[in-house]
C-alpha cells in the first residue's frame, strides 16, 4: 500500500533526474565551457550533480506531499464539508473586503494571488461537496493539473538554466534574482531575443506528454486513499527525507574545485538561486578573511601621500572648469576593438578616436554588471561582496564624482536611454544629487527606434546634445554621465545604419551600432559652441562575458578607456596597470581640481600611484598587482595565481590574454594588501564613512 502511494514521486523524480542529467551533459560540452575534463572528473561532476538533484527534488516535492496529505473523502461528510466550505468563503471575503488585511500588507500581487487561490479552492471543493458522483473525475482533473505543473516547471527550469548558462557561463546567481524583480524588461528582452512562441509550445507539448504518461501509470492510486495511520507514516518518512536533503545540500553545495566550470555544472541551479535571493549583500566580516581593522586601514591607506581616508587633493596649476561628458558603454569588451586584435571592423570610430586620445591600454573593470561599472565610475571605490552599492538601501549621500563637480558649480546629470528605475539607478543617482534624463523625458517623435532596454543610442545621442545645449546656455559648466543601452541583448537597432541588419540580433551588430551612434554624437557635438571646452571620457561598464577557466579570468575584465578633448588632451598611450576606479580621479587631476577626497581610486599621473586593479564577481574579490591575482572568497578562502602574458602577435600593451597558474605558496604581502583593501572598504561603507 505505502510503496504504491509513492509512485507519483518516483516517476516525477526519475523524470527530473533525467532532465537534469541531460542539461548537465549539455553544459559539459557547451562552447562556453572552456575547461577540459578527464573521464574521472566527468564521473565526479555527474555523481555530485545527481546527489544534488535528488536532494532538491525531495525538497521540491513538499507541495505534492501536501496535496496527497489532504486528499480525503471523509471531509465531505456532514457537517465537516459545509463547515470547511464556510471557512473558505469567510477567508475569501476577508481578503476581498477588508482593506488592510494581512495579504495586502505584504504589497505587490500577494492579495490577488491569495484571492485567486482561495476562489479556485472554493469552486472545486464546492463541486466535490455537492456532486459526490463526480468526485473521482474532479479529483483526477486536479491531479492531472498538478502533475502537469510539476512537469512543465521541471522542463521550464532546465530551459531557463540553459539560456542563463549560455549567456553567463554560470548557474543562477544575483542576475537571475534581478531578472525576477525587473520582469517587464526581462520578459521584453526574452520576447525580442528568442522564438518564444515555438519555445513555449514545445515546453507545454513535452510537459503534456510526460503528464499523460505519469497520470496513466499512477491515477489508480487516487481510488484507494490511505487512512490516517498510513498518512502519518508517509508524512513522517517524508519529513525525515526532507531533513536529510537539507542537511545534505548544506554539505554538497560547499564542495569546491579548482575548475570553476566543474563547480557550476555539478551544482543545482535552484539552491544557488535561493542563496542569491537571500544574500543580496554579503557581510564581509562574516564570510571573508580579515585582519585587525586598524592594521587593515593602515596597510590600505599607506599607498597615499596623506595616509588618511579624507585627503586634500591640490594642484599647482589653476583649475580648468571644462565641461565633462562621461560615456559608459554597455558591455564593450576590449577585444571588440581593432587595437586589441579584433579583425571584424566593429569599432571603426572608437579605434580612430583612441588614436587621438589619451588611451588607457591596461585598464580593468571592477565587475561584470552595469551597476558595478557605474559604481566604480561614480564612487571610485573597490567592489564589495554582494550587490553593487547602487542596489543597496544605504546608497544615498555618498561622496561621488558628481558631488565633486557640484562643489565646483557644475550642472550634474545622469543620462540613460531606458527607464532609470531599472537596477535602482534612479534611486541612486537622484539620491546623490544628479539630475535624471531617461526615457520618460522623450517625446514620441524623438524616438526613431526602441526596444525593451530603451531608445536607440542614436536617439539618446540627439537628446544628449539637446540637454548639453540647454546647460551651456545657463553659463555653468556641466558634467553629464551617459550610459548607453544598445549593445545589450536582443541587440536590435534601426535598419540601414550599419552593414549588419537590425534584426540579426547579433552581439557584433550591437557593438557596431553603438560605435555608429557615438560617431553621430561626436559629429553633432563638434558643431556646438561648447565642444572645444569639453573633455570626453569614454569607457566600458564591463565586458560582454565573464565566463572563463578561473574564477576571475583576466581577459574578461579588460576594457577600453580613453579621454579625448580637442587641443587639450595630447594623444598618448598610458600602459600601466590601472582600475576603473582610477579614471575619474585622473580626470580631476587633468583639470587641476583642488578638492577634499574620499575616493579610493588614484590619479594615475601622480607620484604616489601604484599600478593595480580590483576585479570581482558578487562573491569572489580579486586584487591584481605585481603579476599576481589574489582572490578572497566565502568562506575565508584565499587563492593566488601567478600571471604570465600569453604569447601573441599583438604588442604586450594590447595583449589581453594571461595564463593564470595557481600558487601553492602565497605571497603574503599581496594577500594582506588584498584583505586590507576589501576589509577597509566594507568597514567604511558599513559605518557611512564614505558619505559626503
Amino acid at each position: 500500500m505505502i510503496t504504491q502511494k509513492i509512485k507519483p514521486f518516483l516517476y516525477l523524480g526519475i523524470f527530473y533526474l533525467i532532465v537534469s542529467l541531460v542539461i548537465r551533459l549539455v553544459f559539459l560540452f557547451h562552447p562556453i565551457t572552456t575547461a577540459s575534463f578527464s573521464f574521472f572528473e566527468i564521473i565526479k561532476v555527474l555523481s555530485i550533480g545527481i546527489i544534488n538533484d535528488i536532494f532538491v527534488f525531495t525538497i521540491a516535492s513538499v507541495f505534492l506531499a501536501l496535496y496527497f496529505l489532504f486528499l480525503s473523502n471523509s471531509k465531505y461528510d456532514k457537517p465537516y464539508g459545509h463547515i470547511i466550505l464556510g471557512i473558505l468563503i469567510l477567508i475569501f471575503l476577508y481578503i476581498l473586503v477588508i482593506p488592510n488585511n494581512i495579504f495586502k500588507q505584504y504589497g505587490g500581487s500577494i492579495a490577488e494571488i491569495a484571492l485567486a487561490f482561495i476562489g479556485l479552492k472554493i469552486l472545486f471543493f464546492g463541486l466535490m461537496l455537492f456532486l459526490p458522483s463526480k468526485r473521482i473525475q474532479i479529483r483526477n482533473v486536479l491531479y492531472f493539473i498538478i502533475l502537469f505543473l510539476y512537469s512543465v516547471i521541471i522542463i521550464f527550469n532546465a530551459v531557463s538554466e540553459y539560456f542563463f548558462y549560455n549567456e553567463f557561463g554560470l548557474r543562477y546567481n544575483f542576475i537571475a534574482v534581478d531578472y525576477l524583480i525587473y520582469t517587464n524588461e526581462v520578459i521584453g528582452n526574452i520576447m525580442e531575443s528568442y522564438p518564444v512562441v515555438p519555445l513555449f509550445l514545445s515546453i507545454f507539448a513535452v510537459g503534456l506528454a510526460i503528464t499523460f504518461f505519469i497520470y496513466r501509470k499512477t491515477r489508480k492510486e487516487l481510488l484507494d486513499l490511505p487512512n490516517l495511520k498510513q498518512k502519518f507514516i508517509l508524512l513522517g518518512s517524508f519529513i525525515v527525507l526532507v531533513a536529510v536533503s537539507l542537511l545534505g545540500l548544506s554539505f554538497t553545495t560547499k564542495i569546491t574545485s579548482p575548475n570553476v566550470f566543474a563547480e557550476e555544472i555539478e551544482a543545482n541551479g535552484l539552491p544557488k538561486f535561493y542563496w542569491a535571493f537571500t544574500h543580496n549583500e554579503l557581510d564581509y566580516f562574516q564570510f571573508y578573511p580579515k585582519i585587525d581593522q586598524k592594521l587593515a586601514e593602515k596597510t590600505f591607506l599607506s599607498q597615499y601621500t596623506q595616509p588618511t581616508l579624507t585627503r586634500n587633493i591640490t594642484s599647482e596649476q589653476p583649475e580648468l572648469k571644462k565641461n565633462v561628458v562621461l560615456i559608459s558603454i554597455e558591455s564593450l569588451s576590449a577585444d571588440f576593438m581593432e587595437h586589441y586584435g579584433n579583425t571584424e571592423k566593429l569599432t571603426p570610430f572608437l579605434d580612430s578616436l583612441a588614436d587621438k586620445s589619451m588611451m588607457f591600454t591596461n585598464l580593468y573593470a571592477t565587475g561584470n554588471r552595469t551597476v558595478r561599472g557605474l559604481e566604480a565610475l561614480t564612487l571610485c571605490i573597490p567592489p564589495t561582496a554582494g550587490e553593487s552599492i547602487i542596489k543597496r538601501e544605504n546608497n544615498k549621500n555618498k561622496f561621488t564624482t558628481g558631488s565633486v563637480f557640484k562643489s565646483k558649480g557644475y550642472d550634474v546629470k545622469f543620462l540613460y536611454g531606458g527607464y532609470s528605475y531599472f537596477d535602482n539607478m534612479q534611486d541612486f543617482f537622484a539620491g546623490n544629487g544628479y539630475g535624471i534624463v531617461d526615457r520618460d523625458n522623450f517625446k514620441p517623435e524623438e524616438i526613431s527606434f526602441a526596444n525593451v532596454w530603451g531608445v536607440a543610442d542614436e536617439d539618446m545621442a540627439k537628446k544628449a546634445i539637446q540637454v548639453m545645449n540647454a546647460e551651456s546656455k545657463s553659463g555653468k559648466p556641466f558634467f553629464n554621465h551617459w550610459m548607453t543601452v544598445s549593445n545589450h541583448r536582443p541587440f536590435t537597432y534601426p535598419d540601414g545604419r550599419i552593414d549588419i541588419p537590425g534584426n540579426a540580433k547579433s552581439r557584433e551588430g550591437g557593438v557596431k551600432y553603438t560605435d555608429y551612434s557615438l560617431r553621430k554624437f561626436f559629429e553633432m557635438a563638434k558643431k556646438q559652441d561648447w565642444y572645444k571646452n569639453t573633455v570626453f571620457v569614454i569607457i566600458a561598464d564591463h565586458c560582454a562575458s565573464s565566463a572563463g577557466d578561473t574564477e576571475l579570468p583576466m581577459d574578461k575584465y579588460k576594457i577600453p578607456a580613453m579621454v579625448y578633448s580637442d587641443r587639450f588632451i595630447q594623444p598618448q598611450k598610458f600602459d600601466k596597470l590601472m582600475s576603473q576606479i582610477d579614471v575619474m580621479p585622473t580626470v580631476f587631476g587633468l583639470l587641476n581640481f583642488n578638492y577634499q577626497s574620499k575616493f579610493l581610486g588614484q590619479d594615475v599621473f601622480t607620484k604616489e600611484f601604484q599600478p593595480k586593479a580590483y576585479i570581482a564577481t558578487y562573491q569572489d574579490l580579486g586584487f591584481v598587482k605585481d603579476d599576481h591575482l589574489t582572490i578572497i572568497s566565502p568562506v575565508r578562502i584565499i587563492r593566488q595565481y601567478s600571471l604570465k602574458q600569453k604569447p601573441g602577435k599583438l604588442s604586450p600593451k594590447f595583449n589581453i590574454y594571461y595564463d593564470e597558474n595557481i600558487l601553492k605558496d602565497n605571497n603574503q604581502k599581496l594577500v594582506d594588501e588584498t584583505i586590507s583593501a576589501y576589509q577597509s572598504t566594507s568597514y567604511w561603507l558599513k559605518n557611512n564613512q564614505l558619505n559626503r
